[in-house]
């Protein structure tokens, strides 16, 4: 036997080495650090959010806010409830004017006058009997009826304003169709007096023949 020669190793002294060697790799690779997830001094769990602020500048104040305005204006408007007194305005004017336009006014007098001179000038001494009574007096007649019966136009016109206005009193509607009715009576007369309906322009007597000499 040669001294020198080394001795083989054994197949059962290969494998305890290899096993060796995988326990040492496993141990070595457990003691390595891993990631370091502490979280430093100060540092939010969120990246790029502080304090309530997006990462886009816009807090959250402000998208509950934007909230709130999208309701608003989703919903529908609703006005404030009326008053009434335009209603209650209406009523009155249109029961004033509808006893005007039954009992005269005072620019009526001067209209019809003005008519009666007015008469008197066209025809001088030269007219007929007819011609004095349809120009002198008929005409101011026919004026005073025109008078009234644009007094209670005008009254029919407030009194269904009021009854169309929203109402808050108790008394409005009464009083517009108290207006309504008056001025309805008011216009009927003002026509009969201006078509000569109710009474007609007097006539003269007929001319007398002259006695036969």
């Amino acid at each position: 036997m040669n001294p020198t020669t080394k001795p083989e190793k054994s197949a059962d002294d290969s494998g305890d080495n290899e096993a060796e060697r995988a326990v040492t790799a496993t141990a070595e690779k457990n003691d390595a650090p891993g990631p370091n997830l502490a979280k430093e001094p100060g540092e939010t769990p969120e990246a790029g959010r502080t304090d309530g602020v997006d990462g886009d500048g816009a807090s959250d104040a402000d998208g509950d806010d934007g909230d709130v305005l999208g309701d608003d204006l989703d919903g529908e408007y609703t006005p404030p409830p009326s008053s009434g007194l335009a209603a209650a305005s209406a009523a009155l004017v249109s029961l004033l004017l509808s006893l005007v336009s039954l009992i005269g006014t005072w620019s009526g007098k001067v209209i019809s006058e003005r008519e009666t001179l007015v008469g008197q000038i066209d025809l001088g001494q030269t007219g007929t009997a007819e011609q004095q009574i349809s120009e002198i007096y008929g005409d101011a007649w026919h004026a005073i009826a025109l008078t009234n019966g644009i007094f209670a136009v005008l009254a029919l016109i407030a009194g269904l304003v009021a009854l169309g206005l929203p109402q808050r009193k108790s008394w409005v509607r009464p009083f517009a169709v108290a207006g309504l009715v008056l001025a309805a009576l008011g216009l009927l007369i003002s026509v009969g007096m201006y078509f000569d309906v109710f009474v007609s322009l007097p006539e003269p007597p007929p001319a007398q023949a002259p006695p036969a000499g």
